[in-house]
């Protein structure tokens, strides 16, 4: 079974390469696809030089866009989902997100952070549904509505999609794990602006 791990990035040159070598270094992953979306740091060039795959956007056009991109450029028949900005991941926690899926016990994964930093701790534990670490059957994603405007709405996209369609959904603790803040990547008032932005994108796509 062929299994794609999608890396969304956008400026994230000074963390993406911890990622690629976890992911790099899990078992159950056939390919990596590392989506630069618009970045203007180092992003595709450490992408590269890891020896992955990397599918450049020209332009930022949001975490949706980035994520069709990323399945549009494979014939996999299970997608993973994992954000570039995480800190403490291990090959072991990317193949326990997709070992259900491929071996049947599931449709669908998410990964919940645990044991981490306690801000993303308490962000996982009231909206795990919000997580960007996922690893889903290609097939439940063939009637998936259009995501390229959904932004960081895309989140909730997918849960709604595999609700629809009965999937069936099972929860992995990502122990140890947890994400750098957009103000601590970005600066405050950037990544606070950023930050609204990505609530609004979840708030229109809930509705």
């Amino acid at each position: 079974m062929k299994v794609s791990v999608i890396i969304p990035a956008y400026n994230e040159g000074a963390r993406i390469r911890r990622v690629i070598s976890a992911v790099k270094r899990a078992g159950l992953p056939s390919e990596i696809i590392v989506v630069s979306d618009g970045s203007t740091d180092d992003t595709v060039k450490i992408a590269r030089s890891e020896g992955v795959a990397v599918v450049e956007l020209l332009n930022n056009q949001g975490k949706g866009a980035a994520l069709k991109a990323g399945v549009c450029s494979t014939d996999a028949e299970v997608y993973v989902f994992i954000d570039a900005d995480l800190v403490g991941l291990t090959p072991d926690h990317v193949d326990s997100l997709i070992r259900p899926v491929v071996e049947g016990a599931a449709d669908a994964t998410l990964g919940v952070f645990g044991g981490g930093r306690p801000t993303t701790n308490l962000a996982h534990k009231m909206t795990p549904g919000l997580s960007g670490q996922r690893a889903v059957k290609a097939s439940f994603l063939k009637n998936l509505p259009s995501i390229e405007e959904s932004g960081f709405g895309v989140e909730v996209m997918l849960n709604k999609h595999l609700e629809k369609h009965s999937a069936k959904v099972e929860r992995v603790e990502f122990f140890g794990v947890s994400q750098i803040h957009k103000e601590e990547k970005m600066g405050g008032l950037e990544g606070f602006a950023a930050r609204i932005k990505m609530y609004k994108d979840i708030v229109t796509h809930i509705k």
